[in-house]
């Protein structure tokens, strides 16, 4: 049984009502029932969000030690979090691959979000496909692992 996790940084558990208009109005409660949708036989899917840097570190230590692969939202941590980063590279350490996604596209916004410092340690990066960017994660670590 393969298992995915689908790991949210901060204020995503907001997503619905926070600025739909950059975000769209799902909930992740409707991204995750769309993924799970699309799983085959023997894939299981763990969507989790929060708000607090250190619990996602230890999210990302917990898929090193499963060997879990990861689709990674890192949301306001992607531009500064060298922590995230450090546990984030344990994964290309590992071989576990690491799909960083974003619904809507960094670079087409202001400048402080033209930064990441995950995607130099990710295995692929998806932008700006809204909630299709979860699925298109999804995917893309069916066919690799």
């Amino acid at each position: 049984m393969t298992t995915i996790l689908v790991l949210n940084g901060p204020n995503l558990g907001r997503l619905g009502t926070r600025e739909p208009e950059v975000y769209g109005s799902e909930t992740l409660a409707d991204i995750k029932a769309s993924l799970r949708g699309e799983l085959p036989e023997g894939v299981e899917l763990e969507l989790r969000q929060t708000d607090d840097e250190g619990e996602l570190i230890r999210w990302i230590h917990e898929a090193v030690d499963r060997g879990a692969p990861v689709v990674l939202n890192p949301a306001a941590f992607t531009h500064y979090s060298y922590g995230l980063r450090d546990a984030a590279a344990l994964l290309k350490q590992a071989g576990v691959p690491l799909i960083e996604v974003h619904l809507s596209n960094p670079h087409a916004r202001e400048r402080f979000r033209h930064t990441s410092v995950i995607s130099a340690v990710a295995t692929g990066v998806i932008a700006g496909f809204g909630s299709d960017s979860y699925r298109l994660a999804v995917q893309q670590l069916l066919r690799i692992v």
